[in-house]
C-alpha cells in the first residue's frame, strides 16, 4: 500500500484515501496544535513541540490511559454508560455533537467506568476528562 491522499472537505473535515479504503478525519484547533478525530480516537498534531523545528509534526494520544476528553469543544448529546459498568476496548461512551457532526468517544480498553464528568445537553471544552476508567 502506498502513501495515503488527505483531501480537505472543508469545515474542518478530510478524506483519507488509501487505495480501496476511505475514511473520514475531523480536525480543529490552531495549526501549530490540530485536534484530529480519527476512527473514534483523538490525536494532536503538534506542529511546535519543544525540542523540534517548527513545521515537524508527530502524533500523540490526546487522553491518557484513563481519562478520556472531548477533541474539540462539543455538547454531550448522549452518555452511553455508568459508573462501576465494565466497558470493552471500542465501545461507544459518550456522544458529543461539534461543528454538526456527531462524535463517539469510544473506550480505548477495557475497563470499568470509575467516574463521569459530564452531563447530557452540557458544552464541554477539550482535554477536559469526560469520564475516567478503572
Amino acid at each position: 500500500m502506498g502513501r495515503p491522499t488527505v483531501i480537505p472537505l472543508g469545515n474542518g473535515a478530510y478524506r483519507i484515501d488509501e487505495g480501496e479504503r476511505s475514511r473520514l478525519a475531523w480536525a480543529a484547533g490552531p495549526s501549530d496544535a490540530r485536534w484530529v478525530f480519527l476512527d473514534g480516537r483523538t490525536y494532536v498534531i503538534d506542529a511546535a513541540g519543544a525540542g523540534r523545528a517548527a513545521g515537524t509534526r508527530r502524533r500523540r494520544r490526546a487522553q491518557d490511559d484513563g481519562a478520556l476528553a472531548a477533541p474539540m469543544p462539543a455538547t454531550v448529546l448522549g452518555i452511553a454508560v455508568e459508573p462501576g459498568q465494565r466497558v470493552s476496548k471500542g465501545d461507544v461512551l459518550v456522544r458529543l455533537e461539534a461543528m454538526k457532526m456527531e462524535l463517539a468517544v469510544k473506550a480505548p480498553r477495557d475497563g470499568v467506568v470509575k467516574t463521569i464528568a459530564c452531563r447530557q445537553g452540557e458544552l464541554v471544552q477539550p482535554g477536559v476528562p469526560l469520564l475516567e476508567l478503572a
